[in-house]
C-alpha cells in the first residue's frame, strides 16, 4: 500500500510516453489497425483514456465507501470505445492526458485508510484499492505496445518488467489448473540472474520447462510477442498461453 506514490510516478511517466507516441501519429494512422484484433489505434487510445476513468471510479468507491462499478456495463464500455475511436490523434492524445490527470489527482487525495478498502473490477475480481495502481500501470504499458507504433516490450521500463513478470507468474500459478490451458504440466522460468526467483510450477510433468529472459517471457505470457528467444524442454513448439491478465492473488 505504501508503494503507491512510486507506482503513480511510473504511471505518469508511462502516460507521457503514450501521449508522445499518439502526438506523432496522423489522423489516418489512428484509423489503421492496432495489434489487437478488431481494434484500430483509435480504439486502443480511447480505451487507455476510458480505463483511467473506470479506475477513478474504483478509487472513488474506496474513498466514499459507496459502491461504484468500474464500468456501468460491458455494453456502455463498448459504446464509449466505438464513439471515441474515430477521433483525430490530437484529440485522443488530449483525452488520454486529461483522463490520466484526473486519475492521478484522485489517487493523491485518497485517505490512507481508503487504500485498504476492498473493491471489485469488471471481471468480478475483488482486491484492495491499492492494487488499482498496479492495474493502471499494466494498462498503460501493455496497451502502449498495442498501438503498434514503435513501442514494444523491449521498451518497457525495468521496474514494470520486474513487477509484471512476478505478478503474472504468481497469479498464473495460483489460478485453477483448468485455467492453465496448454501450459499445464510446464514450469516457467526466467533465466536472468537477477530474476532467478521468478518461476511458476504449473503441475510440472517430469522436466517440462519453458525458460528464457524475463522480459521475453512476460511479453509472451501477456500476448505481446510470439516467444522468440524462449526455450522449450523437451524440444517442441511453444504452447499457447491462456488469456491474460489472470485473477490477482496474494491478498
Amino acid at each position: 500500500m505504501e508503494d503507491w506514490p512510486r507506482i503513480l510516478d511510473e504511471i505518469v511517466a508511462g502516460t507521457e510516453r503514450v501521449t508522445d507516441t499518439l502526438s506523432r501519429l496522423t489522423d489516418d494512422d489512428m484509423r489503421a489497425p492496432s495489434a489487437l484484433p478488431g481494434w484500430t489505434r483509435g480504439h486502443v487510445g480511447t480505451h487507455i483514456a476510458r480505463n483511467a476513468d473506470s479506475l477513478w471510479n474504483l478509487l472513488e468507491w474506496a474513498r466514499t465507501g459507496v459502491e461504484i462499478p468500474q464500468y456501468p456495463s460491458m455494453e456502455a464500455r463498448n459504446a464509449d470505445l466505438a464513439a471515441g475511436a474515430g477521433r483525430g490523434a490530437g484529440e485522443i492524445a488530449d483525452d488520454v492526458r486529461e483522463a490520466s490527470a484526473r486519475f492521478a489527482a484522485q489517487a493523491r487525495r485518497l485517505p490512507d485508510e481508503a487504500w485498504r478498502h476492498t473493491v471489485r473490477g469488471m471481471a468480478g475480481w475483488r482486491f484492495p484499492a491499492w492494487y488499482v495502481m498496479y492495474m493502471r500501470w499494466r494498462e498503460v504499458e501493455a496497451h502502449h505496445v498495442d498501438l503498434a507504433a514503435g513501442y514494444g516490450p523491449a521498451d518497457w521500463p525495468e521496474p514494470y518488467v520486474r513487477w509484471a513478470l512476478t505478478s503474472t507468474l504468481n497469479d498464473l500459478a495460483a489460478s485453477p489448473a483448468d485455467g492453465w490451458g496448454e501450459l499445464a504440466g510446464f514450469r516457467l522460468t526466467a533465466t536472468d540472474a537477477d530474476m532467478a526467483a521468478d518461476t511458476a510450477d504449473l503441475g510440472r510433468s517430469g522436466e517440462a520447462e519453458i525458460s528464457g529472459p524475463g522480459r521475453v517471457l512476460l511479453a509472451w505470457l501477456c500476448g505481446r510477442a510470439g516467444g522468440e528467444g524462449l526455450a522449450v524442454h523437451p524440444d517442441g513448439p511453444l504452447p499457447t498461453p491462456p488469456p491474460w491478465p489472470h485473477a490477482p492473488s496474494g491478498f
